[in-house]
This record gives structure tokens, sequence and C-alpha cells, in this order.
């Protein structure tokens, strides 16, 4: 390697940490709006001095680097306070889904090992739902709210979100180091941590803005959760393409197209789910009157592409990418093929194998891997679970557990989960913490949650249960009892009450069979029956 380019690989090195990237942005962003978020409007100049005495503060209550900070919120500016500041202290971000409850909480905050955790004050009375005990926690911050802060446990010292202070300089960071834990939803077992180093952050941004062609001029408007990679991706996009993010607080069908016209959006990002959700509803003038000429759509059923673009005048764009992995594989919207999630990307490997890791031929259904050529491009491991780290990086490959084929020009094409998880609304759901959590209710002998077809193109959930002899208990008080201790989206829609489970010799229930059965004649409709689903914490009951 010439001299050159090995001055040029190391200037480039330099780059991939969150704080270089946000350093370079503030200083070529100017007065330019970078964030829109909370009726705030920031430059990348102000994001940097809010990182800068966000760490301040985070130092002063004991964080250092390496610490975990566990944060528990919606999208706000506070959020971003505190991932960046994590990140400007070299400390490790664990941002989780707002509407974790119950062990998987537990479990999280648990296995994270986190000292300090900031959390709005709708989400606090979750916490009177787990136990003390295993947990790290020395610090509890509740983030600024209108009105009063809700009454918790007496277990639980609470202190306010201590103010911006003074600004330091950031801790030297590498591309190696973790910059946050993500918990992406369990399959087999709880929830696992995945380790994201600082620049698997900057290829998820360089990758996004070539699939999607971003400049400066553009927009991004996402109402994506900013704990899930999708979000965090979109800012780190706009970090080095320049361009201005707007984060909206939730997504919301009936408002889509003004919300587009509004905030003057050029691109924005949808779930598969959505499209089929904003398809259904009347159409409005608005619907062609925004500047959007493409959205990151991952998952859209084929037959749906050709309608959404017809009626909002926005080209989709598919793609693969996970928590462990990156924006591995997509196509920019005039190389894509509806239905295929696009071909791989500069910079990665990706195969489909059979059950012995053997690469199968195109049109041959198989598991994807995944491996990067760039480093730390991917995650580097599950936190505290070496053993599933290395089952799932076996063979130097990473195993996605999704069942996907490849056509002979290339382009990949998902067909589904080989792991036992489910994928609702946009959300990776754990059918191993759902049973757990209806296996603590006393009247439960016995249950099985899985998948079954929904609507709206993906996955609905279902649990067949076997109650305790003699019980007496209705589908309302099962699900009366999970909502407080799980999370909304993961409280089963159809419930079975049944006598047996279908097992194997050795006794393991043969889920296959259950969702071969599918929504059976006797199985409980929680949206037929009118039950309501409570997404408010503060009306949750002990």
């Amino acid at each position: 390697m010439k001299d050159s380019q090995r001055i040029q690989q190391v200037s480039e090195n330099t780059l991939r940490t969150i704080p270089a990237m946000l350093r370079r942005c503030a200083v070529d962003g100017g007065d330019k709006t970078f964030l829109s978020i909370s009726g705030l409007q920031l430059t990348a100049a102000q994001l940097e001095d809010r990182a800068a005495r966000m760490a301040t503060v985070l130092e002063a209550a004991g964080v250092g680097p390496g610490d975990r900070v566990a944060i528990l919120c919606g999208n706000r500016v506070e959020l971003f306070d505190l991932l960046l500041g994590c990140a400007w202290l070299n400390a490790v971000a664990v941002p989780i889904n707002k509407a974790s409850r119950g062990p998987q909480l537990h479990h999280i905050l648990a296995n994270s090992g986190a000292r300090l955790l900031a959390a709005e004050a709708d989400v606090l009375p979750a916490l009177d739902h787990i136990a003390r005990e295993g947990l790290a926690l020395e610090t509890l911050w509740v983030l600024p709210e209108q009105g009063e802060v809700p009454a918790i446990s007496a277990d639980w010292d609470v202190e306010p979100l201590p103010p911006l202070t003074t600004p330091r300089e950031p801790v030297p960071c590498q591309p190696s180091d973790t910059a946050m834990i993500i918990y992406t939803s369990g399959t087999t077992g709880p929830s696992k941590g995945v380790c994201c180093p600082h620049a698997q952050f900057y290829w998820w941004g360089h990758h996004s803005v070539e699939i999607l062609e971003l400049t400066a001029d553009d927009v991004l408007l996402t109402s994506l959760p900013l704990f899930h990679v999708n979000a965090l991706a979109t800012v780190f996009s706009a970090m080095l393409s320049g361009a201005s993010v707007v984060a909206l607080e939730r997504f919301s069908a009936s408002g889509f197209s003004k919300s587009l016209v509004e905030h003057k959006a050029t691109v924005t990002y949808l779930l598969g789910a959505m499209v089929s959700i904003l398809l259904a509803t009347p159409g409005h003038p608005e619907d062609n009157r925004h500047r959007v000429r493409r959205a990151l759509a991952p998952g859209v059923p084929r037959h749906f592409h050709q309608d959404f673009t017809d009626r909002f005048g926005i080209g989709l764009v598919d793609g693969y990418g996970s928590t462990e992995t990156c924006f591995v594989i997509g196509d920019k919207v005039a190389e894509g093929k509806p239905g295929s999630m696009g071909r791989v990307r500069d910079g990665f490997q990706a195969k489909v194998v059979d059950e012995w890791d053997n690469e199968v031929a195109d049109g041959t259904p198989g598991e994807l891997l995944i491996r990067p050529e760039q480093p730390f491009s991917t995650s580097s491991g599950y936190f505290h679970l070496h053993e599933q780290t290395v089952a799932a990086w076996r063979n130097l490959w990473f195993h996605t557990g999704d069942r996907v084929y490849r056509d002979d020009e290339g382009y990949f094409y998902f067909m589904d989960r080989i792991k036992d998880a489910i994928r609702r609304r946009g959300e990776n759901i754990s059918a191993y913490e759902v049973e757990q959590v209806l296996l603590s209710h006393p009247a439960v002998a016995i249950a099985a949650v899985y998948s079954v077809d929904s609507e709206h193109g993906e996955d609905e959930v279902m649990a067949s249960v076997v109650l305790t002899e003699g019980a007496d208990l209705s589908h309302e008080q099962l699900l009366d009892f999970c909502q407080p201790r799980m999370a909304y989206y993961a409280v089963p829609r159809f419930v079975r009450f049944v006598n047996e489970l279908p097992r194997t010799e050795n006794g393991k229930v043969q889920k296959y069979k259950l969702r071969e059965e599918g929504i059976t004649v006797d199985a409980w409709d929680r949206e037929a029956a009118g039950y309501k689903l409570i997404r408010d914490a503060r009306r949750h009951k002990a």
C-alpha cells in the first residue's frame, strides 16, 4: 500500500466514530437546521454542544468510558442528548424499546449492567412490576414532563434529569469501541444485547446515503422509534450527507401526507405494515402535494408497490439489515425489483445455505448468511453471551435465521423466519418472553406462542393455552394480566384455550403444527371482541 493510500485510510478511519461524524457535520452544516424534534430546530453545532454538555452531566453522575446508560423513552430531544452524550464520553448507551415491560425489561437492565436509567415519567409505573434484585442501577432520572410525575414504589429513588452544564471535550474513542447495546427480541430465549461499535453506525449512514441517493438538500422525515437501528441510521446518514432530519413522535396514518407537506420532506421511512395501513385509509388531496420522491420501506409485499406509488407518487426502496448487521442488501429505487430485497452491497458478502452451511443453488430457499469486509461495520457480538455469539457467527459467517432465496441475477427474496420470532407492526416479538408472562399466571399450566397471518402482510400473535385443572379464567382476564407485564404490541391477539398441545416424543411442543392450523374456529380474537389495549403506562394497574 502506498503512503498516500495509507494516510487516506487512516483519515477515513478516524471519521468512523460518532463524535467525529457529529463534529464534521457541525463544521460543515453552518446555520442550517439539522434536527427538528420536540418542537425544537437545532443546527448540528447546537446538537454537538448539547452532547458535550450532557457528557459533563453524565460524568458528574459517575459514568465513565465503557459504563452502560439505559434510556427508556420515545422520540424526544433528551434521547439525542443522552445517546450522543454517551458517545462523547465513550460510554455505552442502551436505548430500550419504550414498550418493554415485566421480565423483558428486568432482563435488559440486569444483562446490560446499566448503572443509570433515564426514563420518561409515563413508563415509571412499569418499574413496579420488576424486582431490584440483580440490577446494578444506582441512579434513576426522570425526563422533563408536563404534569405530575406518577408515584412509584419507594424502592426506587427518582431524580429529575439534571440540566445541561458546561461542555467538555470528547473522550478519545476508536471505531471498534461499543457505542450502543441494542436489545433485539429473543427467539429461543431472552432478548440479546447487540454490541454495536461506532463504525457500524458510520456504515449504516454510508450505505443509506448511497441507496437513497441523499444530498445536503434532502429533508429526511421519520416517525419510527429512535431506539431501533432504522431511525438511528437515518440520523447518521444525515450526518454524512448534510441532509436535515425531522423526527416525529409517532406514526399517524391519517396525518401521513400532511406531515410530509408540513415539513417539506423529500425522503421518508416506512415499514411493510405501514404501507398496507396507508393504502387502507381514504384518499386525500395532499397525498400528492408533497416533495417526497422515495421511501425506505423494507418488507412491503410486491402487490402493494405499484398501488402505493400510483397513489402517493413515492418510489419504495426495499433492503435487508438487522441490528447485528448493517444495510447489507439493497438497491436504488430505479434498480430494484418489487418484492425483492435487492442485491448485496459492496463491502459485504451474502450467501444462502442449507442446514449444514453448504451454499445452495440460486432459486433454492435456505438461511441467509452475512459477512462484512470492512472492519467493525457489523456488530461485535452479544453482550455477556459468549456461547450465543459463537453460535450465531459460526464458520465465520453471521447466521441471520431468515429463510431467503437468491435469483440468477443476484436479487434476494425474503420468505420467512427460521427462528422462533414473530414480527408485528415492525416490532420483533420473542415468543419465549410472551410465554414466560403467560406461564407466570397461576391459572396457566402450558402456553405456546406463535405467529399467524395478518391482514397487513406481517404476523399476528396467537397463544394456545392449557389451563390448570379446575381453573376459571376468561380470555379478557388473561390479557388484563399480560398488559402491564409486556409490550403492548406483544400482547396476543388470538387466544385459544385447549386441553393439550401437540408434542414430540421427548415432550417438546410442535409449534409448526400450531402454525399450520392457523387461526382456528375456537380462537378468541381480542379485536373482534372489542378488547382494548392500553398503551399508556400511566393507566396500567398494578
